[in-house]
């Protein structure tokens, strides 16, 4: 785990052209209110909707990728101006692939934020491995960036401002 002010981080940090996010545990907090028809609400952070909106205006690619299935967080997404937000992904490098493809991007411009197992193995192959202060241990033990802020808490926006302000796109 790499402190944010080493010189290689930020360095890192200053190539990222792609920001790739789980939801859960990530962009929301993990927990969810089970409604009596069995429906799920989640909240997100607006700080992060903030970080999310200036990436995507600054020409930044930004990818959601999850294996939770609740059209919600879509439109919430896309209200953002996110265009990619793919749901109920078993396997998320072969979806990750093709958008690189598409966008003609390399895994090292990749900052990839995930909390657990099912982001392991695709968070590997990104240039920047994050995650939120709540990860589980196998997460963190491979990433070069544990966010200070837990997960729905504003890490999102950690992550995004920190490569922003680097690349003179934050203010």
């Amino acid at each position: 785990m790499t402190n944010p002010n080493d010189l290689n981080f930020k360095e890192a940090l200053a190539h990222v052209r792609c920001f790739v996010f789980d939801i859960d545990g990530v962009l929301t907090d993990g927990k969810l209110l089970v409604q009596p028809d069995g429906s799920m609400l989640r909240t997100m952070n607006i700080k992060d909707g903030y970080a999310l909106r200036l990436a995507v205006q600054k020409h930044y690619s930004v990818f959601i990728i999850s294996g939770s299935s609740q059209p919600g967080s879509a439109i919430r997404l896309n209200r953002l101006g996110i265009e990619e937000v793919h749901h109920g992904v078993e396997n998320k490098m072969p979806i990750l692939e093709n958008l690189l493809l598409k966008t003609q991007t390399g895994f090292d411009h990749v900052l990839y934020m995930g909390d657990d197992m099912p982001d392991l193995e695709v968070m590997k192959k990104c240039g920047i491995r994050t995650c939120p202060s709540d990860a589980v241990r196998q997460i963190k033990s491979i990433c070069q960036y544990v966010s200070p802020f837990a997960g729905g808490a504003g890490c999102v926006r950690d992550v995004i401002e920190q490569v922003l302000t680097l690349n003179g796109d934050w203010e």
